[in-house]
């Protein structure tokens, strides 16, 4: 495949397993499964131009391959996004080895509500947290929030699980709770010494 290929299946692939089988017709089981070979006829069906001559599942399943972050699998012959969902799943993902802390970027304007409330998962099935200090400031700065100076909260997740929370592994950085309680939330501050260099880089930018 060409990258543009690659790069407009991905997208398919998101879209169908994500958010919105029933755009091509396709049936989700109850864990996000979607039958490979349904999907390619789907997508040369509905998009014959684009897909019609070419399109075959070992595409589906090179894309899988190549994705670095772990955004889907392949089980047989289904495919399923491990995280992003925004239809209801039941997730059957990992739930041992899950690191004692995660990290969640979120903006100045609501720090506040979120010390409040907690983490809810808004359009999405799940929160979603990130690995590293790193990672969370990726997901601010590049995800759907485009966050210029995002704040780095840190989450307790050794003490969540103890008190009977379950928080799942997605992907290769990426891990998922239905809700992240206020009391195992803190701030990171800004001279924190995985966070230093990023704040002294937006500092420049300004």
């Amino acid at each position: 495949m060409r990258t543009g290929e690659r790069e407009t299946l991905g997208r398919r692939l998101a879209r169908v397993c994500r958010h919105d089988p029933d755009r091509y017709g396709l049936e989700m089981d109850i864990n996000g499964w979607v039958d490979i070979r349904e999907f390619v006829d789907a997508l040369r069906d509905k998009e014959q131009r684009r897909f019609g001559r070419w399109l075959r599942p070992h595409h589906i399943k090179a894309v899988v391959e190549c994705d670095g972050k772990g955004r889907y699998e392949v089980r047989g012959n289904t495919v399923r996004a491990t995280y992003g969902h925004t239809v209801e799943i039941e997730l059957d993902l990992p739930t041992d080895n899950i690191p004692n802390a995660l990290y969640f970027p979120c903006g100045d304007d609501e720090l506040e509500v979120l010390m409040d409330i907690g983490l809810l998962p808004g359009d999405r099935s799940h929160v979603h947290l990130s690995q590293s200090i790193d990672k969370a400031v990726e997901a601010g700065r590049l995800g759907g929030k485009k966050l210029k100076r995002p704040i780095i909260l840190e989450i307790d997740t050794a003490r969540m699980i103890a008190d009977g929370d379950s928080v799942w592994r997605a992907g290769t950085t990426v891990y998922l709770a239905e809700k992240v309680e206020p009391q195992y939330l803190d701030r990171i501050e800004e001279d924190h010494e995985d966070l230093a260099h990023h704040v002294a880089q937006w500092d420049e930018e300004e």
